[in-house]
């Protein structure tokens, strides 16, 4: 029999729709009563659940882990270089190290620069990924990253992806647990989650088969965790994987997270397929959008959050997004990536400021929460409203 809840998702009435097969009833009733569902079972639902149910699952999940919030900090990026010894396929950004044209290689101290044009703003974290150069090795980031604590200490230093470190450290003649070491005493505090792409080897061999494989991305984030360093994970989907490759990839992460329980958030990345190797491969649907949310939330029992990166789907997409699972929406950018822009994505200048980022969220009758890197709340923006608070440039960018 069908669990009966309260719930805003009207959930129950789908569940008891006639037209539901008895085993789309039977794992979304597991999903219900908090049971893991297997990998076949995901797949099951994947292939076979209406929009509508997937949906109203994975706001059930997002309901029950984090209420009716939704997450937002006041970030920045550095991006230090596009140049890049790594050939990926569905890359738009990266350019190869002889390739002068659209490259940057930006120096140790116009790194600085970007930091110090945030003094007074009340920004809580810098993102720092890019291109993997060989001279921006071990000991030019720890500088960096030390020099940043030096000039802000409270500023958390979210860097490098698993595929930046794994180079880094292979070219240091290090091991990833020296190297993570040197770079958490520099003032490193967390990892994003860049790099992960596709895990199965059938499709990384394809798309991208000469950077980290996917043992090393697992073994660093895993290491990482053990150290007391957190991390995200990602996932880039809709190119010429599959739906199983997709729960595949999921349940290797899902699997790490029960070791160490060291990942903050799960953030699906949406391939975009302008100015690449592969852009004779069509973009996914809204619908497949929405649906690839919604399957993360279900699936990745042991996430807490899932972020909607907006400069990837765009502002409006992402607050679609708010409906099927998604309780995160990264934080304002202030115009600071190319990453995603220079490979055809809405957002070709990303910026939004924290008035944006909360009517955005107010708009689909959220509540806005304000944290930092680590999900510790800063600001309810429905029991402070903005216009309660002083107006000045530190609190609205």
């Amino acid at each position: 029999m069908a669990v009966k809840i309260d719930s805003p998702t009207g959930i129950d009435l789908i569940i008891n729709d006639e037209n539901i097969s008895s085993e789309l009833k039977r794992i979304s009733n597991k999903v219900l009563e908090s049971e893991r569902i297997t990998v076949e079972e995901a797949l099951h639902l994947y292939e076979n659940a209406s929009i509508g149910l997937l949906g109203s699952l994975a706001n059930y999940v997002r309901e029950r882990k984090n209420g009716n919030t939704v997450f937002f900090n006041r970030n920045f990026h550095i991006e230090p270089t596009n140049k890049c010894v790594f050939t990926c396929k569905f890359c738009s950004y990266s350019r190869l190290i002889q390739q002068e044209n659209e490259s940057w290689e930006l120096t140790h101290e116009m790194m600085m620069n970007i930091v110090r044009k945030y003094d007074g703003i009340a920004v809580t974290e810098v993102h720092i990924v890019g291109g993997v150069h060989p001279k921006m090795n071990l000991d030019f980031f720890c500088d960096l990253i030390r020099d940043i604590k030096n000039h802000r200490p409270d500023l958390h230093v979210k860097a490098f992806t698993a595929v930046e470190l794994e180079y880094m450290f292979r070219k240091a003649k290090v091991s990833i647990a020296e190297g993570l070491q040197k770079l958490k005493d520099a003032g490193m505090d967390s990892m994003p989650g860049g790099g992960a792409e596709i895990f199965h080897e059938e499709i990384r061999n394809k798309i991208c088969h000469d950077k980290a494989s996917t043992e090393e991305w697992l073994s660093i984030h895993e290491t990482a965790h053990r150290m007391g360093i957190p991390s995200n994970a990602t996932m880039l989907y809709g190119h010429i994987e599959n739906y199983f490759h997709r729960i595949h990839h999921m349940n290797l992460l899902r699997e790490l997270q029960d070791r160490t329980h060291g990942f903050n958030t799960f953030i699906p990345l949406k391939f975009r397929n302008k100015d690449n190797e592969m852009s004779e491969v069509s973009e996914s649907t809204i619908i497949e959008d929405m649906k690839c949310y919604a399957m993360s939330r279900i699936f990745l029992d042991n996430f807490n959050h899932v972020k909607a990166y907006w400069p990837m789907l765009g502002r409006t997409n992402a607050q679609l997004m708010l409906n099927f699972g998604v309780d995160d929406m990264d934080g304002t950018i202030d115009d600071t990536t190319k990453i995603y822009s220079m490979a055809g994505a809405e957002e070709q200048n990303p910026s939004m400021n924290t008035r944006d980022l909360v009517e955005l969220i107010q708009e689909v009758n959220k509540v806005p929460i304000e944290r930092d890197t680590l999900y510790n709340t800063i600001r309810n923006y429905n029991e402070n409203p903005l216009e309660e608070i002083k107006q000045e440039r530190s609190y609205l960018n």
